[in-house]
């Protein structure tokens, strides 16, 4: 569910800020939609990827991948309803979507899940610094989400999702290890 509540909002009328400007408020929903529509793109793919991992599942794992299905379903539905209600015109779904492997049966399946909820923490992190304010927490959530169902997965989830790891550039150092005195 999309929306917005302001809480604790004790700015004297007198003082509130003025109403952005229609060209403002434009530009504002223009730049969000746009900001959207990569979420919107990544969440077609998200769908079709999971047809094909119900499909190479043992009907004992199905019901996860339902789930994951309904939900990304959902996400894209709300994210075409978001950018058409900011003036924007979502993005289709592809006809059909290049796998990143062979997904022959129920290991390469589960590996296929993984890498999709994996790729989303990337495009959602990039949402979350990219879109207007208003919708930030919207996106930190589908992060959230697509990071939980990526580790239900058996993908390795890092402490920040979707942003990748800075190359280290410190020297290893060595760890002295205690021996217990007797």
């Amino acid at each position: 569910m999309l929306h917005s509540v302001a809480l604790g909002d004790t700015t004297p009328a007198e003082t509130a800020p003025a109403t952005p400007t229609p060209s403002a408020s434009a530009a504002t929903d223009a730049a969000g939609a746009a900001a959207l529509q990569p979420a919107l793109s990544a969440e077609h793919a998200a769908v079709y990827g999971y047809g094909v991992v119900g499909a190479r599942l043992p009907e004992d794992q199905r019901a996860d991948a339902r789930s994951a299905y309904a939900a990304h379903e959902a996400r894209r539905d709300a994210w075409q309803r978001l950018i058409a209600g900011l003036g924007g015109t979502p993005s289709a779904a592809s006809a059909g979507y290049q796998l990143p492997f062979a997904v022959t049966d129920a290991a390469s399946a589960t590996r296929l899940a993984a890498h999709l909820e994996t790729r989303l923490t990337t495009v959602y992190a990039d949402l979350v610094a990219a879109v207007p304010a208003a919708h930030r927490a919207t996106a930190a959530e589908a992060l959230r989400e697509c990071a939980l169902r990526a580790r239900r997965w058996g993908a390795e989830v890092p402490a920040l999702p979707g942003i990748p790891d800075a190359p280290s550039t410190a020297a290893p150092t060595a760890t002295a290890t205690a021996t217990p005195t007797g």
